[in-house]
């Protein structure tokens, strides 16, 4: 009868111990991405806006020089805020994509226009092609002692948003906007809310390392 191999009961204890590892970082993982999914359905139904040196709208998808309906639900919400008082000004961002003829602001600030916000209320940020540059060039825009923001988006963007203007040092309050068709079509609303929960911890630890 051949004799067991020294080495076997150790190579057991190895794989065991690995497959342990293994299982304890992928319930670390996966709690870690629950966390931040629950972060995201909570941020999103928190209207945290207060008085602030300006509102700004994250741009959305413009056709043809006219805001999509996601679009207009955010210029609308800001409108409102506005008309509030609860800033002087509204900063319009997101640029021109390819083949377009006009920016996601300048549509922006047309649709704000024609309902009755004067073009010496509105600013404009024109170059971005995401929610880092847009937030980085509103914070070139605002002087030190200005920055305090309220970010108009949809409700599942307000975690992200939240952290990035923090990493580009706005003072951020977050105002989703109530009216977005996104959350009356259930599979894009959990579509956008699932990225988000992968999107938001990214962001978290860019900043963290920024920061260093």
């Amino acid at each position: 009868m051949p004799l067991e191999s020294p080495s076997a009961p150790a190579g057991r204890r190895s794989a065991s111990l690995g497959w342990r590892l293994t299982r304890t970082a992928l319930a670390l993982f996966v709690g870690a991405w629950i966390v931040s999914l629950a972060l995201v359905l909570l941020w999103q139904r928190k209207d945290a806006s207060r008085n602030a040196d300006a509102i700004v709208v994250l741009g959305a998808a413009q056709w043809d020089g006219k805001p999509s309906p996601v679009l207009r639900a955010r210029v609308d919400h800001a409108i409102g805020l506005w008309r509030k008082g609860m800033a002087p000004t509204l900063i319009m961002t997101g640029g021109q994509a390819p083949g377009d003829t006009t920016s996601e602001a300048a549509v922006e600030r047309r649709y704000a226009m024609s309902h009755g916000v004067p073009d010496t209320a509105i600013r404009m940020e024109t170059r971005s092609r995401n929610t880092s540059e847009s937030l980085r060039n509103v914070a070139a825009m605002l002087p030190d002692e200005s920055r305090d923001v309220i970010l108009v988006s949809d409700g599942f963007h307000m975690l992200r948003l939240s952290i990035v203007a923090r990493r580009f040092g706005l003072r951020p309050q977050t105002s989703p906007t109530p009216t977005s068709p996104i959350h009356a079509n259930r599979e894009e609303y959990w579509r956008y809310t699932l990225h988000e929960s992968w999107k938001a911890p990214a962001s978290f630890f860019l900043e963290l390392n920024a920061r260093r």
